[in-house]
Order: structure tokens, then C-alpha cells, then sequence
């Protein structure tokens, strides 16, 4: 198995990759993205190095040996007058911020290139650990009925819709109107503003009515950015009255998978995986 360096932001996502790696015997090595990264990655054999430091990480990535490479976990966008770049963070600055104006994507595709181009392999999230992603049907005991479905059917082609123009990649639809979609708040906060709707847009504990759904944006680097669900998911959807989740099969990561099933069984929430349309670009 080649040596995984794992570049760590924030949330149970790094956490879940590198227990899955100490599971497998897969050798692994954390570079622990300062200011984001949690204190339960700090047993692990790694270091810790600043966002803008791209020299750094490559040299401890090479130093360790690792030969792949996976990014994951939370990283917030950067004030870049704020940055302290080393040498060659500060030769990559004036791209990076050329991108940045792209859109999330097209920064995260300029540093995909860049530790390609150092001759790492780049995983996603879902190539390291293969169960991670959503398969299609319900994961869990609950299924949604046929107004659930035609709402989660349209959630998805809202998030794809607003995927599109880089704005997000989650949108809530109940009883086929559009009630949120997200932006840069991400998804948690876009459920909270749902949960302080009136409650005859929405349904409500005892009554849900309602999906949220979650897509990739289309031009989008899936090896990096996929969307997830977990257990903060679920209770969001549960505390907005909302029926359930529905991703893309493949295309959805699910963190903390058989706590996250059995709360969503608890709470009688859905979570639907569906077939991603086979042009996505058209979706």
C-alpha cells in the first residue's frame, strides 16, 4: 500500500480516514492544516503547517515518504492579506488568488495540480476508505413516500441547478417549493434557518414534510470537495420537520455511517441514494 499523507482540515472527516488507515495497516502520515485541524489527529505521526506554507507540506509529505495524498476536512476561505506564505506559497499567492475568484473549485483544482505535479498520487475521501459513499436506495429503515420522493427529486435538481454557478451544494424542498439553498453558511446553518420558517412552509416533529438534498457541483473536483452527511445532518433535518436526506449514490459521503443510520432510524428521518444523472454537466 503506497503512504498516505493526509492534509486535515476540520470535522470527523480526517479523523474517520486515518482510524481506517490504522485499521488496515495502511502507513499514514497527518499534516495537521493549522487553526483547523482537530486534537484527534495529534497521536498520529504528522506535523502541523499553515495554509499558505505549500513548501512546507510538500517537504514533510516527501520527508515521511508518502506517495498519495488526501485532502479532507473543513478549511474556511482565507483572508489572503492575512496569509503568511513560505517561499513557494508566496510564488503560487498571485494564482491562488486569480482562482479563489473562480469560485471554491477552481482553487482547489489549482492545488490539486500542484501536488500532482510533485508527482503525488491524489486520493479522495471515498477512494482511501470505499464504504464511505452513499449507495443507492434507503440507507436505513425508512423510505420515503411518493411526495417525499418527488421533493427529493427536485432538492437535487435545485443543488445541481445552484452547483452550476459555484454556489453551493445543498438545497431543502418541501412540498415542492424551494425553501432554502446553501451558500457559504453550509448546510447546518442552511437547516437552521429552515427550522425558523413558518410552520405551514415546512412540516414539523410528528409531521415532517420536506428533503434536503445534497449534490456535487458539476465542474466540481470530486477527489476533494464531495459533499457529506452525518450525525448534525440528521438532527438538522429532524429539528427543521424535515422527511429526509437524499444524495447521489457515490457522490455523498456519509460520516459516522452506523451511528448516523441508527439516529436517522430513531428520528424516522430517510437517507435515499439515487443514480447521478449520466450528463452531469446537463443535470
Amino acid at each position: 500500500m503506497q503512504k498516505l499523507g493526509l492534509i486535515a482540515g476540520g470535522g470527523g472527516l480526517p479523523v474517520e480516514i486515518a482510524e481506517h488507515c490504522e485499521r488496515s495497516g495502511r502507513p499514514l502520515f497527518v499534516v495537521r492544516l493549522k487553526g483547523f485541524a482537530g486534537e484527534a489527529l495529534t497521536p498520529y505521526a504528522g506535523a502541523e503547517v499553515g495554509i499558505a506554507e505549500l513548501g512546507k507540506c510538500i517537504k514533510v509529505l516527501k520527508r515521511a515518504g508518502c506517495q498519495a495524498i488526501c485532502l479532507a476536512g473543513n478549511v474556511a476561505r482565507p483572508d489572503f492579506t492575512s496569509l503568511v506564505p513560505d517561499l513557494r506559497g508566496l510564488a503560487l499567492l498571485p494564482k491562488v488568488i486569480a482562482s479563489a475568484k473562480g469560485g471554491d473549485d477552481a482553487l482547489l483544482r489549482l492545488l490539486v495540480a500542484e501536488f500532482e505535479k510533485e508527482g503525488f498520487a491524489v486520493e479522495g475521501a471515498h477512494d482511501v476508505m470505499e464504504d464511505l459513499s452513499l449507495p443507492a436506495g434507503p440507507l436505513g429503515r425508512h423510505a420515503p413516500g411518493e411526495d417525499a420522493l418527488a421533493d427529493a427529486l427536485k432538492a437535487l435538481t435545485v443543488a445541481r441547478a445552484i452547483g452550476r454557478l459555484d454556489v453551493g451544494q445543498a438545497a431543502v424542498v418541501a412540498r415542492g417549493l424551494v425553501l432554502a439553498v446553501e451558500a457559504q453558511e453550509g448546510t447546518d446553518a442552511m437547516l437552521g434557518r429552515v427550522a425558523e420558517l413558518p410552520g405551514h412552509l415546512k412540516g414539523k416533529p410528528g409531521a415532517a414534510a420536506g428533503v434536503l438534498g445534497k449534490a456535487p457541483k458539476p465542474m466540481q473536483e470530486t477527489r476533494v470537495d464531495l459533499p457529506t452527511i452525518g450525525l448534525a445532518t440528521v438532527q438538522g433535518v429532524a429539528r427543521a420537520g424535515l422527511a429526509g436526506i437524499v444524495g447521489e449514490t457515490g457522490r455523498l459521503l456519509v460520516l459516522d455511517r452506523e451511528e448516523t443510520i441508527a439516529l436517522a432510524d430513531e428520528l424516522g428521518v430517510f437517507i435515499l441514494g439515487v443514480e447521478p444523472p449520466k450528463d452531469l454537466g446537463q443535470a
